[in-house]
């Protein structure tokens, strides 16, 4: 057996892939790389695991993500091992890639490897120089989004602390780029007991349109079946 000092190591790293929606568009947080390889690409916010600093890989995501983008998520969840020797010119790379779905917010990059951060819209991706497999990545946690937007609550959480039914259907009919049935996203509401109804009412349309509110201890509600469209 090979002594543990002549094994080869793969790069190891860790990805985000945040999205939002702003003015019913769905958009995703990048960086344009300063650095080789692929300076001036865009790529996800992310990097190397630094042993010194991060007790796991959620740590290395926010450290990566607070560095490069400013932005600090409420949670994240795990997408997927993305792995391979042509991944990155370097050398046999894995990273772990991890996705949200979070409010609108200001972003600016606090570290001279990136140029920029900036919210672009998921639809403008393919006209740009997207650094090595992170297209891939946006696309499936794209996928994984669209299908958690059918069985979940999880859209509200991009929503401003109080918001309108429609609000609530345009950011839905965002992400999953289908119209969907109001009645049906109304029983969804009255299920999940995740709403509080404010007694103010905004203006939306040329008529009143009623508030609501996530509750204090709002967890994200899963459903058996998927939201009608």
């Amino acid at each position: 057996m090979p002594s543990p000092d002549l094994i080869k190591k793969p790069l190891f790293t860790v990805d985000s892939v945040l999205f939002t929606v702003q003015d019913n568009v769905l958009k995703v947080l990048m960086v344009k790389r300063a650095e080789a390889p692929y300076c001036r690409a865009w790529g996800l916010p992310g990097g190397f695991i630094d042993i010194d600093l991060d007790q796991n890989t959620d740590m290395t995501a926010r450290r990566k993500l607070a560095a490069k983008t400013g932005f600090a998520p409420n949670y994240l969840a795990q997408l997927q091992v993305f792995s391979g020797l042509e991944r990155d010119p370097r050398g046999f790379s894995v990273t772990l890639a991890y996705y949200a779905l979070v409010a609108y917010q200001a972003v600016a990059s606090h570290i001279e490897t990136v140029e920029m951060a900036c919210w672009i819209p998921v639809s403008e991706l393919t006209e740009l120089v997207i650094a090595f497999d992170h297209l891939q990545i946006i696309e499936l946690a794209r996928q994984r989004l669209q299908q958690k937007t059918l069985y979940s609550m999880l859209p509200v959480f991009c929503l401003p602390q109080q918001f309108t039914i429609g609000q609530l259907m345009a950011v839905i009919e965002a992400i999953i780029e289908k119209p969907i049935q109001r009645k049906s996203l109304m029983r969804r509401i009255e299920a999940s007991e995740m709403f509080e109804v404010s007694n103010e009412k905004i203006s939306s349309g040329g008529r009143l349109a009623q508030l609501y509110s996530l509750k204090p201890d709002a967890n994200i509600i899963n459903f058996e079946r998927n939201l009608s469209i």
